[in-house]
């Protein structure tokens, strides 16, 4: 059930827009945010703190999922989901590139205007 990252030439891309995508929903993130707490859960246990149903529910851990953000596994009759920090971590790696490259822009630009 687990699904693993894509892999080649706009891989990183397709990934961050997939994170990028899953993260902005509310409600995934606060599945992402007791996941993180819980180490491990059911969809029914994430239902019960949540106020919406046990289905959807599943289908936010799908799109999660999707963008591998959570991994799931069947253990006896259950299906535990847990978070899979690599997603996030390659999409904060490009957010935190951008952001250099914005401070290096910004920074060139107030050195033109003082110099000039």
């Amino acid at each position: 059930m687990t699904r693993e990252l894509p892999e080649g030439p706009g891989a990183a891309e397709s990934s961050t827009d997939s994170v990028l995508g899953a993260l902005a929903d509310p409600t995934r993130r606060r599945l992402l945010d007791l996941l993180a707490e819980q180490g491990e859960a059911t969809a029914t246990a994430l239902a019960a703190r949540l106020p919406v149903s046990r289905q959807a529910i599943v289908k936010h851990l799908t799109v999660l999922d999707t963008a591998g953000l959570v991994s799931s596994a069947r253990v006896g009759r259950e299906v535990r989901y847990a978070v899979r920090p690599a997603a996030l971590d390659a999409t904060a790696r490009w957010m935190a590139a951008l952001a250099a490259d914005w401070d290096r822009r910004l920074a060139d630009i107030k050195r033109i205007a003082e110099d000039g």
